[in-house]
């Protein structure tokens, strides 16, 4: 399995710091943002990696990682996203670096406390198909929600003003390789873009979609309180001895 890293978008949140630079080359704590879901993929196991990012500091991501032996990854590659797309968009220009294998799929503004190689192992076990971690949020409000019937999870909602659960569909995704088809088949949102929640349904449509609970806590940095957030978790858990 493969992994992906998309840290494109124009960060408008964090404005005006993201006028200056890309929003996934801000600290988190002691750290640039883009090292955490790096780290997470490795921990799980996966060393061929590619970053999709866009804008004009795509640039910044070669000079901080560049070919990502620092980290023990065996190959580091880089993509560029033309313009704002969207998420599935992004996880388009990757069709060829899976060369027709599965990928695991992280956002870049995404921070986990736990390992992810529990539900990578799983999903390797899974014959075809999509992975989802979800993670019990205050605001799910704020996410892609997911609707259950009994274990089974039969939509997700985005953004929902009356979430179905407390659940959040956290920016972790393991895919097959039917997942570049499935974007082929997807229209623009009213937002003018490719969603990720369209491409999870359309797996969810086809009883090809397994999740998990993640384990410990989760936070994205993608707004000012959520970047603070990010950065006491991981002051507390280095605190705490972790890593």
């Amino acid at each position: 399995m493969k992994g992906v890293v998309l840290a494109g978008g124009l960060g408008t949140r964090l404005s005006p710091l993201t006028r200056v630079t890309n929003k996934h080359l801000l600290p988190v704590y002691d750290q640039p943002m883009i090292y955490y879901p790096i780290r997470t993929l490795i921990e799980a196991g996966i060393t061929d990696i590619l970053i999709v990012t866009g804008g004009a500091s795509a640039g910044d991501f070669l000079r901080l990682l560049r070919n990502g032996a620092e980290f023990g990854l065996r190959r580091l590659n880089y993509s560029y996203q033309e313009g704002e797309g969207g998420i599935a968009d992004a996880l388009r220009l990757a069709e060829d670096f899976a060369e027709g294998g599965s990928v695991c799929v992280m956002l870049g503004d995404n921070i986990v406390q736990s390992s992810i190689g529990a539900a990578v192992r799983n999903f390797k076990r899974q014959v075809s198909g999509a992975k989802i971690l979800l993670s019990e949020v205050p605001d799910p409000q704020r996410f892609g929600v997911p609707v259950f019937e009994g274990e089974r999870i039969i939509r997700i909602e985005e953004k929902p003003s009356s979430p179905a659960s407390q659940y959040a569909v956290i920016g972790v995704y393991m895919y097959d390789n039917s997942v570049f088809e499935i974007i082929k088949t997807l229209r623009p949102s009213g937002r003018g873009e490719l969603e990720i929640t369209d491409v999870n349904n359309a797996y969810i449509a086809s009883s090809n979609l397994t999740w998990d609970v993640l384990e410990g806590w989760w936070t994205d940095a993608g707004t000012f309180d959520s970047l603070i957030r990010a950065s006491n978790l991981v002051a507390e858990m280095r605190m705490r001895g972790g890593a």
